[in-house]
């Protein structure tokens, strides 16, 4: 078996990690760690209606790229504004480079003016999701995996660790897995699905993720933490998971708010977690609630079917576009797949990163309506 055959970043990654993420709350969850209590039936059932979804979602995309690719001339046809840049001569990895650096300079101003480190402190850390550091971060997350998507070179991977260090600073974890979990993705494609990558970068993905959240939790000081970092990580889950089923008991006092704030929130530097927080708890906290939350929030079960649906389909006809075109269209699917891997414990609460998914389907019907046009092309030269 040629293990290159396998492709373990096809947007059934996401089914394993919700698996994973609710087998460690079911652990903390039934040591009652930290006082975690049982969660209802009727919150399971929304998970795996959800991942239900999700997989209706994934193989209609499959049926619409078999028949795409019965009556089409995909390679050479598929053509997008992706393309344009790529091929314009203004597109080179001197710009990209500088793009790069731009953001990280932004990142460091960021941090200079707040004068402490907000990863140390809970309090700093709500400071820290500001406009400067949602624009320094949407500018160096795509840059950066489309520099080393279009122009891969070792070094650098020195630059990511350097922006991972910079934006783990701002205390939030999903900030930095998402820079290093995409940045995985795309090696993994950009090097021909080389395993050698996956198994280096994976722990490490997996001890940054365990470290910062370890530090970020000791550094609440209105909380007293006396656990190690492996139980932190079934605490977490589980705590998440109660959430979760905190929402599905409860009737939401202000339908519409969350969405209202997901939508202003970059506007107006709020978090819309910690608006969820307000909306749940009635306290001025920042909570995750599961990939599930929102939406359960928002509109229950249609929420979640909707959105898990939507999620499937478009994350497999990227991946499909992305196996033919790869360059920067494997760096777009990589940022995807990554922040949606990161949304099934932070909740799908960034305003960013649905502005994604909306572009993302822009590219979908760019690449179709090209392939119509070659495809119509091709058939008058034939005649």
């Amino acid at each position: 078996m040629n293990i290159r055959r396998i492709d373990i970043f096809s947007p059934l990654i996401i089914i394993f990690v919700i698996l994973a993420f609710l087998a460690l709350a079911v652990v903390g969850i039934e040591f009652r760690m930290r006082g975690l209590k049982p969660v209802l039936s009727l919150t399971y059932v929304y998970i795996f209606f959800g991942i239900l979804s999700f997989i209706i979602g994934f193989f209609i995309a499959k049926l619409i790229e078999k028949r795409i690719s019965k009556n089409y001339d995909i390679k050479n046809n598929i053509r997008s504004f992706f393309d344009v840049i790529s091929d314009n001569n203004h597109f080179t990895e001197k710009l990209m480079l500088i793009i790069v650096f731009l953001a990280l300079l932004l990142q460091i101003v960021n941090l200079y003016f707040m004068n402490e480190i907000p990863l140390f402190s809970g309090l700093l850390k709500a400071k820290a999701f500001n406009s400067l550091t949602i624009i320094s971060y949407i500018i160096f997350l795509p840059a950066i995996n489309f520099l080393i998507a279009k122009f891969y070179r070792k070094r650098y991977f020195l630059i990511v660790f350097f922006g991972a260090i910079l934006f783990a600073a701002t205390g939030y974890r999903a900030t930095t897995l998402a820079i290093v979990i995409s940045i995985l993705i795309t090696t993994f494609y950009t090097n021909g699905r080389r395993f050698r990558y996956f198994l280096i970068l994976t722990p490490i993905i997996l001890i940054l993720g365990l470290i910062i959240g370890y530090i970020a939790c000791l550094s609440i000081e209105w909380q007293q933490w006396d656990v190690n970092p492996l139980s932190l990580v079934f605490i977490r889950a589980g705590y998440t998971l109660t959430v979760l089923d905190y929402i599905v008991r409860m009737q939401n006092p202000n339908p519409g708010l969350l969405t209202y704030y997901i939508i202003t929130g970059f506007f107006k530097s709020v978090d819309p977690r910690l608006v969820l927080g307000q909306i749940v708890f009635q306290k001025d906290m920042s909570i995750t609630a599961t990939m599930f939350g929102p939406a359960v929030l928002e509109l229950g079960f249609i929420g979640v079917g909707l959105q898990m649906f939507f999620l499937g389909i478009v994350l497999e006809l990227l991946h499909f576009i992305q196996k033919i075109k790869d360059g920067l269209y494997t760096a777009f699917y990589s940022i995807g797949l990554s922040y949606t891997i990161v949304w099934v414990e932070t909740s799908p609460a960034d305003l960013a990163v649905w502005i994604y998914y909306l572009l993302a389907i822009v590219l979908i019907l760019n690449c179709y309506l090209a392939l119509k046009k070659g495809n119509k092309l091709l058939n008058n030269d034939k005649n």
